[in-house]
């Protein structure tokens, strides 16, 4: 592949460690680290080796570079902001990854990809974890026949908040509204005030003050499952790695609840796990984007609008994630 995957914003954590993983798992790809300190992007850029570095202008349609420069997908890690990214990519038909869109925030990129359905694959991934959650509850269903309640509950580290970009996001997100967003009894809605607080149990048994949140994964997982019942919570406090003296960890419980393929009851209850915090997991669903939109595994993705759940196969994506150091938990230290 002579053409260079274009990673906006490759120069952050989780940018910079997409870059990490691609390469591990294909040695010769191309890759362009952009962003706007062009001294950062080289240095990360020179430790990938194979790689070059650009600075880029998200308000320009040309995003400021080279017009004879070739590209094989971009790979936008901050938020595209006058979708200049998507536009690029596009007229370019190339192969589109966004993750900081958010659900409150889709909406011109839906109305964006809707209108030119024909032009270029496009990844909305902007899940927790870039969707590596949906995948990870899609595995754990397997079990069950029939699935009535979907639960899943984040601990972020107040310490593992990302870079610059990603608070900005979540700054930019939090602000558009304090409501969440779940299904209940089949009917998608929003719930605020007292309605929207819970409390999150986290792998050690510490309980944290939580909140429903809007975010893709509710959507992606009722419509993938058909359960009835979905929501999405998180925490923000000390992790359990941080209580053990490590360094912040993360985690996130998913309660299942339907009947067996017999038809019998069946409820489980796991936690999967990082010790290192947020930026390996979103870094390895950016990663098994990318490789499917590539065409380096799976059958060819057609140009239109594709979510993680639809382009990647759960069970691979847990091979991948137990490669990366993520564990399976039922809690008080049972991995």
């Amino acid at each position: 592949m002579e053409h260079s995957v274009l990673i906006l914003g490759g120069s952050g954590q989780a940018g910079a460690g997409t870059a990490a993983l691609l390469r591990r798992w294909y040695p010769e790809l191309p890759m362009t680290i952009a962003g706007r300190d062009l001294g950062r992007a080289q240095r990360v850029a020179d430790e990938l080796g194979g790689a070059t570095a650009v600075t880029i202008d998200l308000r320009r349609g040309d995003l400021g570079l080279q017009q004879g420069d070739g590209y094989s997908a971009v790979v936008s890690m901050v938020w595209d902001s006058h979708l200049n990214g998507l536009r690029f990519a596009q007229d370019r038909g190339l192969p589109y990854v966004s993750i900081s869109s958010g659900l409150v925030d889709i909406g011109p990129e839906v109305v964006a990809a809707g209108l030119r359905a024909g032009a270029a694959p496009i990844l909305l991934a902007s899940h927790w974890y870039a969707g590596l959650v949906v995948l990870a509850v899609l595995g754990l269903a397997g079990e069950f026949g029939r699935l009535d309640t979907i639960e899943v509950s984040g601990v972020l580290d107040e310490q593992d908040s990302g870079g610059p970009a990603a608070a900005e996001d979540m700054a930019r997100l939090l602000a558009a509204t304090s409501a969440g967003h779940v299904r209940r009894d089949g009917v998608f809605s929003w719930v605020s005030g007292a309605d929207a607080q819970l409390m999150v149990t986290s792998v050690d048994g510490a309980v944290l003050p939580g909140q429903i949140v809007p975010i893709l994964d509710v959507p992606s997982l009722a419509v993938a499952t058909g359960a009835p019942n979905v929501r999405f919570a998180f925490a923000v406090g000390e992790s359990a790695g941080r209580r053990r003296g490590g360094p912040a960890s993360t985690e996130v419980k998913i309660d299942l609840e339907g009947v067996d393929r017999s038809g019998a009851p069946l409820r489980t209850s796991r936690y999967l796990l990082h010790p290192e915090g947020q930026r390996p997991l979103t870094a390895l669903g950016v990663a098994l984007g990318v490789e499917r939109l590539l065409g380096l595994r799976g059958d060819p993705v057609p140009p239109g609008l594709h979510t993680p759940e639809a382009l990647i196969d759960p069970g691979y994506a847990a091979e991948r994630m137990a490669e990366i150091g993520s564990t399976f938990s039922t809690g008080h230290g049972d991995h």
